[in-house]
């Protein structure tokens, strides 16, 4: 009887272990930057830095002599502007599993998208949202300036 429960308790702790690692996935990273760029994850403020990995649900900002590029697991590039504010609300990139999704708001600033194996797969789960619309992306490359 023991064994049953050293057995279950064993597989709840491994499937809750692969659960916290599949949502802890990374989905992207900061290529480039220059002057103040700062991502906010969970409530905390993070210096942005090269090679910084970015997860779902970051928001990223720049300041006013801030700029970054970003490139998502897809290969989606986006590049901010000054003063811009960027959330990466979803993404999923599960080709196999036909998975796939991909949704940016832009609060404010400027932002550049060169869409990626979504666009490519999946063109209609692309969204770009902006405070008064949101932009469907079927081409390749997007530039959006919200004031």
């Amino acid at each position: 009887m023991r064994n049953i429960f050293e057995v279950q308790f064993a597989a709840l702790f491994l499937a809750a272990s692969l659960a916290q690692g599949a949502a802890a996935d990374h989905i992207g990273i900061i290529k480039t930057l220059a002057g103040e760029v700062v991502v906010e994850r969970a409530g905390r403020f993070i210096k942005a830095e090269p090679n910084l990995k970015l997860y779902l649900a970051d928001v990223i900002n720049t300041g006013a002599d801030g700029k970054t590029g970003l490139i998502l697991e897809d290969d989606t590039v986006i590049s901010m502007g000054f003063n811009s504010s960027l959330a990466l609300k979803s993404f999923q990139f599960q080709p196999s599993e036909k998975k796939l999704s991909f949704i940016a708001r832009i609060y404010h600033g400027t932002a550049s998208f060169i869409s990626g194996q979504i666009a490519k797969l999946a063109p209609s789960l692309v969204h770009i949202e902006t405070p008064h619309a949101t932009v469907g992306v079927r081409g390749t490359h997007v530039l959006i300036r919200v004031d």
